[in-house]
């Protein structure tokens, strides 16, 4: 065998076993940070042909000038591979986002396609609750078997404001978890809007011997959508006059805290089973015991955190001494 043919082989042994090493490395930077390895990989070419062009030459006894000269040769390549690696590496995470904005939008519209499934479900069941009275009191007055007209009429009225309520429900809820909902917002004072809501629902209090007061600070004022607000408020202390015994109190504030505007709602209810807090705003939750069953679909919390996730803010609830605090934190300002 030739000097010439054994210096080959030998470039080429040591050519072969750099690129093995480098190519190891590169898979393994690829488990960690896949856009590093591909920067990495065009320079571990490059070093793998260095090292066999340095070994075969020494092999070959080439002059200092002619080793030199290929050593120049070969670092004039590092720049083009190191581009060339970074392109890679760009187009890798572009591909990578994408994929993940696709996966993304995927399981949103399949979470928003189960939601709006249940939303149906839930709602064709609490409607027929109502609409049963509605017919039988229909049937009793052709039947003549009610004679009351106007205590009818209050039947009937009374089951189709339920239906009413349920289907407004349904409509905000539905629109609140649409993937591209975009509420019009103003700047408003909060405290001005939550004490109107408590103006508004006295009579319901009064009516159930409960207590409602309240306190706002100066200057809550926050760029948020009114109606959408005005809306979740009136739940919460709806809810709250609803589960609270008479005699109890009802007390709503309003704080700025930490760059956020706070709206807490506590009411005695006597709490809420621990093991229901993670549920509480879930679209047709209704609890146990502390809650009861025939308080309507179950859609008045879920629309409650669907504002405050629009907003931009959360919405909470935790156990207190008397009952329940429910919580809305929104952003002081934030971009429509």
């Amino acid at each position: 065998m030739s000097v010439s043919t054994d210096a080959l082989l030998f470039s080429a042994g040591a050519a072969a076993a750099t690129g093995i090493v480098g190519a190891a490395l590169v898979l393994a930077l690829a488990r960690v940070r896949v856009a590093a390895a591909a920067i990495v990989a065009p320079l571990v070419v490059v070093l793998s042909i260095a090292v066999g062009v340095v070994v075969g030459a020494a092999s070959m006894l080439l002059t200092a000038g002619d080793m030199t000269g290929l050593l120049l040769v070969l670092l004039a390549s590092v720049p083009a591979a190191l581009a060339a690696g970074i392109v890679i590496a760009a187009r890798i995470q572009s591909a990578a986002r994408a994929a993940e904005r696709a996966a993304a939008a995927a399981e949103t519209e399949r979470r928003v396609e189960g939601q709006r499934r249940d939303l149906v479900a839930w709602i064709s069941h609490d409607l027929r609750t109502p609409l049963a009275g509605i017919r039988a009191t229909a049937e009793g007055i052709h039947d003549g078997v009610l004679t009351d007209a106007g205590a009818a009429a209050v039947t009937i009225q009374r089951n189709a404001q339920r239906m009413s309520d349920m289907v407004d429900d349904l409509l905000t809820l539905s629109r609140l978890q649409a993937p591209s909902v975009v509420l019009e917002r103003t700047d408003v004072d909060v405290g001005d809007l939550v004490s109107d809501v408590v103006a508004s629902l006295r009579p319901l209090a009064d009516a159930g011997g409960v207590t409602l007061s309240g306190s706002a600070e100066t200057g809550a004022r926050a760029r948020v959508a009114a109606p959408e607000l005005r809306r979740a408020v009136t739940n919460l202390v709806a809810n709250g006059i609803r589960h609270s015994p008479p005699g109890s109190t009802v007390e709503t504030t309003v704080e700025l805290r930490d760059g956020s505007l706070r709206i807490a709602v506590a009411d005695a209810c006597e709490g809420i089973a621990p093991d229901d807090l993670p549920y509480v705003f879930e679209t047709g939750w209704r609890g146990s015991a502390a809650r009861p069953t025939d308080a309507g679909a179950g859609l008045g919390l879920a629309i409650v955190r669907g504002v405050a996730d629009a907003h931009g803010g959360s919405a909470t609830v935790r156990n207190a001494t008397r009952g329940c605090v429910f919580e809305v934190t929104l952003p002081l300002r934030s971009d429509p």
